[in-house]
Order: structure tokens, then sequence, then C-alpha cells
């Protein structure tokens, strides 16, 4: 059915619905008892708040920073200090590129704490990994990169089933791609001479992988998301998008021309109500049907470490017509009994989700990303995406280490390698994720989630836990305002099948170690347990 008959169709049976409940009630508000009425959703996604003394420090902190860098940036206007910020030069008359006030946060806090980020990496992103030394000046300019290199417990990488490794089945079988067959590069996009047979192939085996009709691979993630949302929905159609998707999704709805509305996270009566009145209303000014509705969620949700909850969202979404784009980038290998991502996870059929989007550079150790969907859908994407079209296809030698981790995932190389992972994967999660939270630390996310992330609430207590944390190698990845909420400062740990149980309760007692200097315990709902 074209989609502007299915959306006129649930327009009409939405108007039906909406006159039976205005005649039943006298005063032209639905009945009590129905907006009382809470979805029955087996599903618990709320975000615990840290504790009322954590909330004043943490703005206190930021309030320290902001004066102290007006006082900066006032005596850098004066001549009395310098910045290491760039600035534009004979321009005048000319509205400036960028706007030096922008800046702010950048100059008087980021580069304060620079040297906890930005790491140059001297080995595989493994268990284990090494990070060269760096040496900087003072306020954190002139970074200069030494000779020596350090080796660190790695909890940051999205390593997730340890296939990132420079030994083993999938190396050798990339070095022979190199070595022995067609090179590193097509030096071509995939529409004119960048096709290759180990591309079909791949694809071929992804959409088996996935239970979906047809697959097409590209050659970077981002861009997946980015450049193909535009061959998909233009103007006439509604995007409804989770608030917390990535930003490839949300570059990627901007550049489409549809219209966007944003729905609280996992809230799935706040996605009902803007489905169920976008039918209604239609088209702004016009009023006309929406030429095409589509969901937009994320498996695994890379900063919080939630699952969008698939079993609603496609009851949604059958209930009205609308169509449904799942980003698995970090769900897919790390989610579900084999590896085959959310859908598996909550059990809910591959043919029920109409776009099943992943990237390979997180369970499979490699780069770029997928779009599995029915023939006619994927047919469609080969004409139209830019990503298809103007972009280099993937690189062969990358396209083979993806074809050795999904056949070891499978299981069809006969090792059980892959299942091993999987299942080693999923005993670390739950390990790491039950004793931290038995101990009293806030996380994010649900049980059998391999991102983690600790709330820690302060960016002055962020940088304390990046600095003892450098000091006792371990290599974390911390995240603070403007990629998280002003409280929501926090580590992120990924984990994966490469750590042992051994490196993972080491990283526990380093934390039960440096928790009297840190104070990282902010949970409440511990302390109320305790108690009981």
């Amino acid at each position: 059915m074209p989609p502007e008959e299915r959306s006129s169709e649930v327009f009409d049976e939405t108007e039906e619905v909406f006159a039976n409940n205005m005649d039943n009630t006298s005063n032209g508000h639905l009945p009590a008892a129905e907006k009382e009425t809470e979805p029955e959703v087996e599903y618990d996604d709320r975000f615990e708040d840290p504790p009322f003394l954590s909330i004043m420090s943490a703005y206190l902190c930021l309030f320290l920073l902001v004066v102290f860098g007006h006082f900066r940036d006032l005596l850098r206007k004066w001549g009395f200090d310098k910045t290491m910020d760039t600035s534009e030069f004979g321009n005048e008359g000319f509205v400036p590129l960028y706007n030096d006030f922008e800046a702010f946060y950048t100059r008087n806090v980021w580069q304060r704490v620079l040297h906890y980020w930005c790491h140059p990496l001297a080995g595989v992103p493994g268990a284990n990994i090494e990070i060269w030394d760096r040496k900087f000046g003072s306020f954190n300019e002139n970074i200069r990169l030494q000779d020596t290199k350090r080796n660190y417990l790695n909890i940051g990488s999205y390593n997730y089933l340890g296939f990132a490794e420079n030994n083993g089945r999938c190396s050798e079988e990339t070095i022979k791609e190199i070595r022995d067959k067609l090179g590193t590069t097509t030096a071509s996009p995939r529409s004119e001479l960048g096709t290759l047979n180990v591309h079909e192939e791949l694809e071929n085996l992804i959409a088996g992988f996935l239970g979906k009709d047809a697959c097409l691979v590209f050659g970077m993630g981002f861009a997946t998301n980015s450049m193909n949302m535009a061959a998909l929905v233009d103007d006439g159609c509604l995007l409804i998008s989770d608030e917390l998707n990535h930003a490839s999704l949300i570059l990627g709805a901007r550049l489409s021309g549809a219209k966007i509305k944003v729905f609280r996270h996992n809230n799935m009566k706040h996605l009902e109500k803007i489905l169920k009145t976008s039918i209604v209303e239609g088209q702004p000014r016009t009023r006309r049907p929406w030429k095409k509705i589509m969901i937009v969620v994320e498996g695994i949700y890379s900063m919080e470490g939630t699952s969008c909850n698939l079993p609603k969202i496609v009851e949604l979404k059958k209930k009205y017509k609308a169509y449904l784009y799942v980003d698995e980038a970090h769900s897919v290998g790390a989610m579900g009994k084999t590896g085959r991502g959310i859908c598996e996870h909550y059990g809910v059929a591959p043919e029920d989700i109409d776009i099943l989007m992943g990237t390979f550079s997180k369970s499979f150790g490699a780069a770029g990303g997928y779009i599995a969907s029915d023939k006619d859908i994927v047919a469609h994407l080969r004409k139209e995406s830019h990503a298809q079209v103007y972009s280099s296809a993937m690189s062969p030698p990358v396209a083979r280490q993806i074809l050795a981790s999904t056949e070891a995932i499978m299981g069809v190389d006969g090792s059980g390698e892959g299942q091993r992972r999987i299942r080693q994967l999923k005993e670390n999660t739950r390990f790491f994720r039950t004793e931290l939270q038995k101990r009293g630390y806030i996380l994010y996310g649900e049980l059998d989630s391999p991102v983690v992330p600790l709330l820690i609430c302060s960016i002055a207590r962020l940088c304390a836990f990046a600095k003892t944390s450098l000091a006792n190698g371990l290599a974390p990845v911390v995240v603070g305002f403007p990629a998280t909420p002003i409280l929501g400062a926090r580590a992120r740990f990924c984990l994966s099948a490469s750590h042992t149980r051994e490196q993972l309760q080491w990283l526990i007692d380093l934390m039960e170690r440096c928790e009297p200097v840190l104070g990282l315990k902010l949970s409440s709902r511990h302390k109320q347990k305790l108690k009981s």
C-alpha cells in the first residue's frame, strides 16, 4: 500500500477513535480511567538521580569555572594573559566565520583538562593497550609526543567481541587479502568501478545473519546514517526521533528535509502521543496526510547503555502504520544469544523492522556500516544513496576482516570461537554491573549492555577520576558537558570478551581503594537497601 494511503487510513481510524471518546465524555476530554492507564510494558529505564549535595557541588564547580573563565577572558582582553585559541584576522567588515564567545567553554574548561583525552595509541585496542606518553606546556599548549609508552587496562574501546586483534584467523585473512588478492582499495565508488566479489559476498552473509532479504555495506559507519536518510524520506515526510539518538542520525534527519519531531528517551506514552497527534493534524499549514512516517531509534544508546523498548515500539509502529529505522551500531554482535542484536535480545522478528542499520567498527573489529532491509529498499539505496554513489567503496581487507569475524560469530568457521566470545562478553557484563551496583555506584543501562556508564556528576570529580585511573594503569573514557547534561558527567566503561575476570576484579578493587578520595558511590537506592 502506498505511504499516502497508509497515512490516510490511520488518519481515518484515529479520527474515529477520537470521535468515540468525545461522545463518551461531557467535557470533551478523554475518560479519566483512560487517561490514567499505563502501558503494560515490563521495562524500567529510569535514571537514578545523584544526591542533593553532589548536585550542589557540581553546580558550584561550574559556577567557579565560569567566573574564573570570564576573569581570564578579561585579562586576555587587556593583554595580561595569553590565549591558545585561534582568532580571525584580516576579515574587517565581514561577519566572523565562528563566534569567539562560543569557544568560552573550550578555552577555559576543555583546555585545562585536555591531557585526560585524545590519547595517541601505540598498539592494538585489546584488553590491554599501549599509549604514547605526551609532554604538555603550561595551560596544556604545545603537546609533544614522547618516545616512551605505557601499558594500561583498556576499558574504553568498542572492541566488544575482541576481534580487533593482530593475530588469529581474522588478521590472517586480512593480510592474505592485501598481499595475494585485491590490495588495499578500489579507488572508486561502488556505482562505478568499486564493486568487488568480496563486497557482494559480505552483503549476502550479513543479510542472512540478520534475517533480512538484502543488505548494502558502506565504508564509513557515520555516513551510513547521515548519507542514507535523505534517500528514504524527504519533504512532506515525518521523522520521529528519540532525544538521545546519535549525531549521525540527527545529521541525516536534518539533511533529509523531512519534518523532525523528538520524543523523550524511551517514553512510549510520549511517542504514541506524537504519532497520534501527527496523524490527526497532518502536515503544517496544508494539513495534508504525511507522505510517510518513520520512527528512528537505537538498539543500544552509546552514552547511556540503555536499549530501546523494541517490543512496544514495534507495537506502536504497526498500530499507526509507521516505518521503523533501528541503529544497531552498539547492539549487533553484543546483544542476543547468538549476537544478532536487539531483535534477538527482545525476541522481535527481523521482518518487523523496516530498516536495520549497524556498524562494523564495534563487535566486528573493522570499519564501515550496513543497511539491511527488503530487496526493493536496498535496490533503491543502490541508486539513490550518496554514500553509495559519491564515496569510495569499502576497502577489500576491511571487508575480509568483517567476513572472517561474522563467520566466527555465526559459527560457520567450525571453531566455536564466536559463540564463546558472545558468552564471555555477557558474563563479563553481568559480573561487572552487578558488583558495582551492589557497592553503591550509579550505573546507567540494562544488565546485558556492554556499555556501562558510571555517573560521576561533577566535572572536578570526573577529572580526578581520570587522573587517578591513568596513574594506576587504567585507560578510561570520561565524558562531561556539553557531550552530556551538566549533571551527567560520567565514566563510560566498554566491556569486551577479551577481558578476564581477574582484570575486571582488579578494576573494581581499584575503584574501592580510590573511593575515600573520589567519593563515587552516589546511589541512594543502595543505601536504602542496606537500611532495610
